[in-house]
């Protein structure tokens, strides 16, 4: 028979439990989320902490390439990540990306099937899907009265000193190779070099780079024109129809932001109450109102309202197939430095 302690003994062993359960504790009570700017509703972010008590530290990046370098260089601690798809990729084959607990994500039957066991993770293991959208075209109809149904007419001449672009390298050369009739994934030196003078011509007309808010500019009346995220285009056609959403009738790119915890996560119980939390019909419904991407979580669409669902540019009308990205390796590098020269050249 195991003698039991004495008050006095007891009472010590509590207190130094509590002292080694105290870190865990304390870890779990905040989240270090790497973001992109502009896409969490405060009151999203303030709901979640007033619920649990966890604090959300919110860091931002502007590019997935720039998020890519930072988790592969090491020595920032994230608990909760957000890359586009084929970043996901790359960070799961970098093994960088911890496997979600999904007895602690119920929500994820929420999400619509055809965003699920995509490419980027085929076995649905690492990432959740937050909000999807494709890049195309905004003009300003009252401003632009000759039809633009492409990318070539974005581009043209005639519209020099009138286009705002997002600041994004692979989403212009990918613009360049449909123009050319190339696959948004076929990306190689030979096709670059035929990009680059197509490029070089556009780039002279672009009057701003803006990946962050290129809304802005749109409604500032500083462009008439843009090549931009369709979320940011679904805010303007709300603001005033005026600023029409167009699919290029080359091609379209449709990406998928996804939710994910890195290796290394300190705080993996509070990254995975909220991811659970953005699940829930009402809270994902609540980031469509302030940013009108597609949702693709089927629960929280069945709560949007008839005007949100019809806009064309968070839900574009008919069957259309979009292409997604795919990871490019070390050919990547080849965009990055194909746009920073003509830029510098300019």
């Amino acid at each position: 028979m195991i003698p039991l302690p004495g008050s006095r003994a007891l009472a010590v062993l509590v207190t130094a439990l509590a002292l080694l359960l105290a870190p865990l504790r304390a870890a779990n009570k905040e989240i270090n989320l790497f973001a992109w700017s502009e896409y969490f509703p405060q009151s999203v972010l303030g709901g979640f902490t007033r619920e649990t008590g966890i604090r959300i530290n919110y860091e931002t990046f502007a590019s997935g390439e720039e998020m890519l370098a930072k988790l592969l260089a090491g020595g920032t601690a994230y608990d909760l990540v957000q890359p586009p798809d084929y970043i996901a990729e790359a960070l799961i084959r970098n093994r960088l990306l911890l496997p979600l607990d999904r007895a602690k994500l119920p929500g994820v039957s929420n999400l619509l099937p055809e965003y699920l066991n995509l490419p980027h993770d085929p076995e649905q293991r690492y990432t959740v899907p937050y909000m999807v959208s494709t890049v195309g075209i905004v003009v300003n109809t009252e401003r632009i009265k000759e039809p633009v149904t492409g990318l070539a007419d974005l581009f043209a001449p005639r519209h020099a000193g009138r286009i705002v672009v997002v600041d994004d390298a692979r989403e212009l050369v990918t613009a360049a190779l449909y123009v050319l009739g190339y696959p948004l994934n076929e990306i190689n030196a030979k096709n670059l070099a035929e990009a680059r003078p197509l490029l070089a011509q556009w780039m002279k007309r672009i009057k701003l780079y803006d990946s962050d808010s290129p809304k802005t500019a749109l409604l500032n009346g500083d462009v008439d024109l843009g090549y931009v995220w369709g979320g940011e285009a679904a805010r303007l056609w709300s603001e005033n129809p005026k600023f029409a959403y167009v699919i290029p009738k080359e091609g379209a790119h449709q990406f998928i932001d996804v939710m994910a915890i890195p290796e290394g996560a300190k705080n993996v119980d509070a990254a995975h109450r909220f991811i659970d939390y953005l699940l829930r019909p009402e809270v994902s419904k609540a980031i469509s109102d302030e940013f009108p991407y597609t949702n693709p979580n089927g629960a929280a669409r069945r709560l949007l309202s008839a005007e949100q669902l019809a806009n064309p540019a968070s839900y574009p009308p008919g069957n259309r197939k979009f292409d997604t990205f795919r990871h490019l390796g070390e050919t990547g590098a080849l965009i990055d430095e194909l746009i920073t020269d003509l830029k510098n050249s300019r």
